[in-house]
């Protein structure tokens, strides 16, 4: 491996493995709460699609202090490290405060105004721990992210690790009460849930003190004025991470309509789609997966580019292609394993020919999804945290009308295929919008600078390299 591509790898190992032990465990929750019945699942259900809706919010704060953070260390400025880090965490407390305590008084209506009857009160159980739980959800985002700022996704990965095998343990025993323990069903899934984010955001305290992570208070951070300091601080985060809160929440409000069009063409369209849909999720952790990395890289080198004296561009367009090769050969790979394992990965999800048919058909089709959206993914990671934030969201919103409006047009003529071709189609459209000013301009992934000589633009990336390591 040449350039960035190592460190590319080896920020994106952990956060895959962190990804991926959060789905895992996920599954293995909702396998012990089919057993409660229906109206358990479709609690839980809810409460799964409500969380991913606040994440969105979230996002916003955790990504923002992850690339602000990353652009501080990368410039070696240690008071403004400290800075980010003292405004997350009083973003991350007005967050919680604002979502917690409206979410808790109206929890019921809230679970009403999706389901009835038993399930509606299972839901409404749910929420009187999740809410004020969230600021658990909230805070360890943050802490997370204050190791990755600083390129560690190491510490992450293994309290994410320690979190979920905890919370491997406590579904079964609370929600299944075998033995001495209560059987709590529904709200013992979301007790579970909370005791294994407590153990975690405590883990993770006592871990941080052990790292040179930025001061939340104190050194640097006494001198000048504080408080309109921190109040920058705070709008600076909040406008770097909106893009990245924004993306994903039109991808889930997109999923979500896609759900719609799925269902009139039946229960096994979308039993289908629901088995196909959990095989992308591993694959598509992968690419997540580099885009932090590749947002936390670009962000680093920024600041050494700017501690440097040099111009930013010329790092980026470095890291954007070794970010786009990497992307590119796992998007490639994954589309091969979805079209040549479709059929016997179906299997182990569903012996009814119908379903398993439907799911098969879905997986050989995103074959042709995946390495679009795996590089629409990735670069937007780049984009993003370089300041260019706003093409890649437009790039998105663009590409997911598309998506939806091709699928809706295709669907007629070839049923539900012509949606599983909208998705395609979508990627495209995102893909072609993010790179268009790259060939029309031949400039760097972001700004307008034309390319220079290679010789000249590896020297100043060796330049840019020594002062990020200094």
């Amino acid at each position: 491996m040449r350039g960035h591509l190592p460190r590319l790898v080896a920020l994106a190992g952990p956060v895959y493995g962190e990804l991926l032990s959060g789905v895992v465990a996920s599954v293995v929750g909702a396998y012990w709460v089919a057993g409660l019945g229906a109206p358990a699942v479709a609690a839980v259900t809810l409460a799964g699609t409500v969380e991913n809706l606040l994440l969105g919010l979230v996002l916003v704060v955790a990504s923002g202090t992850t690339v602000r953070l990353a652009h501080a260390h990368g410039a070696g400025d240690r008071a403004g490290a400290g800075r980010v880090a003292r405004a997350a965490w009083r973003l991350c407390a007005l967050g919680s405060l604002l979502i917690a305590v409206p979410g808790f008084l109206v929890r019921d209506r809230i679970a009403g105004a999706f389901l009835d009857g038993e399930a509606a009160a299972l839901a409404a159980d749910w929420f009187t721990v999740a809410f004020p739980a969230f600021a658990l959800f909230f805070a360890q985002r943050i802490a997370d992210e204050l190791f990755k700022g600083v390129g560690d996704t190491r510490t992450p990965l293994r309290t994410a690790l320690l979190g979920n095998a905890l919370l491997l343990v406590l579904d079964p025993l609370l929600i299944l009460g075998p033995g001495p323990f209560p059987a709590l069903g529904v709200t013992g899934a979301a007790l579970a849930l909370t005791a294994s984010r407590a153990v975690a955001l405590a883990v993770t305290a006592l871990l941080r003190r052990r790292h040179r992570l930025p001061a939340p208070a104190g050194g640097a951070l006494a001198e000048g004025p504080l408080t309109e300091g921190l109040l920058a601080e705070g709008r600076a985060i909040t406008a770097t991470g909106a893009p990245f809160g924004l993306d994903f929440t039109a991808r889930m409000g997109v999923g979500t309509v896609q759900l719609g069009l799925v269902a009139a063409f039946g229960v096994p369209a979308v039993a289908g789609y629901g088995v196909g849909y959990r095989v992308l999720l591993i694959v598509t952790m992968a690419f997540y997966a580099v885009r932090q990395a590749a947002a936390i890289e670009a962000a680093r080198l920024t600041g050494a580019a700017r501690r440097a004296g040099v111009d930013p561009a010329v790092l980026v367009r470095s890291l954007a292609r070794d970010t786009a090769g990497l992307a590119g050969v796992l998007g490639a790979a994954a589309a091969l394993l979805c079209a040549a394992a479709a059929r016997p990965v179906a299997a182990l999800f569903t012996d009814d020919p119908a379903v398993a048919g439907e799911a098969v058909g879905f997986l050989r089709m995103a074959g042709l999804y995946l390495l679009p959206y795996a590089l629409v993914v990735a670069l937007g990671g780049v984009h993003q945290a370089a300041g260019a934030g706003r093409r890649p969201v437009v790039a998105v919103l663009l590409g997911l009308t598309a998506q939806l409006a091709s699928g809706a047009a295709l669907s007629g003529p070839f049923g539900v295929r012509g949606l599983w071709a909208g998705m395609t189609i979508g990627a495209l459209v995102q893909l072609a919008l993010l790179l268009l000013p790259l060939s029309r301009r031949r400039a760097g992934a972001v700004g307008d600078e034309p390319r220079r000589n290679v010789p000249e633009e590896a020297s100043e990336i060796r330049l840019i390299e020594r002062n990020a390591s200094a």
